[in-house]
């Protein structure tokens, strides 16, 4: 398997890297630490990607943040802010958006392939029983919305492709660390494992689907 780590500086991203790499894949990583890449700008992306000729059976996007310029989470319509908001939707539904534009010539044509990226189960509005955290909720909802639609359009043109969205559930990482409180968290690594283990599961009857770190699926 020869696969791309997109944020592999990330605590989940490392730990792909990781993995992979003990199951002998080859695997070659994007980070904005290591490599500059802001996956906000797209004249960034374009130019990391070009990087790249060969074709990868997985590209992998686990860039994200639930703080950016240190705006916490807004758990109410009164701590909502212009700023805070358009830059979780940068980060988090543009910046992944981009990376599959300029990364369709390095998904191969005549064989499976993956397109995932990380989301997360508060961006489902079918589950959403608690409210609040109103940008980052929207901001994955909207990048689960694009994963959808990618699907159906590179389908054609990608017949063995699978695009999907996932949650890895509550990972232990600098990410996470201020929000655990009572919730349950798994390192890093495992969390790599499980994903990659559904990752292993899936088939063309599932690509544009949103799925969890048990492969169960994920309401809309």
């Amino acid at each position: 398997m020869k696969a791309l780590i997109i944020g592999a500086s990330g605590g989940i991203g490392g730990a792909f890297v990781e993995t992979l790499q003990g199951r002998g894949a080859e695997v070659e990583t994007l980070s904005r630490s290591q490599h500059g890449l802001d996956v906000t700008d797209e004249a960034s992306v374009e130019a990391a990607l070009s990087a790249f000729d060969d074709p990868f059976d997985l590209i992998l996007v686990a860039t994200g943040a639930l703080e950016i310029d240190g705006a916490a989470p807004d758990k109410s319509l009164k701590s909502l802010s212009v700023p805070a908001m358009l830059n979780q939707f940068a980060l988090n539904a543009v910046g992944p958006a981009l990376v599959l534009k300029h990364a369709v010539r390095l998904l191969p044509r005549d064989r499976r392939a993956v397109f995932a990226a990380l989301s997360a189960r508060v961006g489902s509005i079918g589950d959403n029983r608690l409210g609040g955290w109103y940008s980052y909720r929207t901001a994955k909802t909207a990048l689960n919305q694009i994963v959808r639609t990618a699907s159906i359009e590179l389908a054609r043109s990608h017949p063995d492709l699978i695009c999907v969205a996932l949650h890895p559930g509550t990972v232990a990482t600098d990410f996470t660390a201020k929000y655990l409180g009572r919730h349950a968290a798994v390192p890093p690594g495992q969390a790599a494992e499980n994903l990659l283990s559904v990752i292993d599961t899936l088939d063309t009857a599932q690509t544009g689907g949103f799925f969890d770190w048990a492969g169960k699926a994920v309401d809309w």
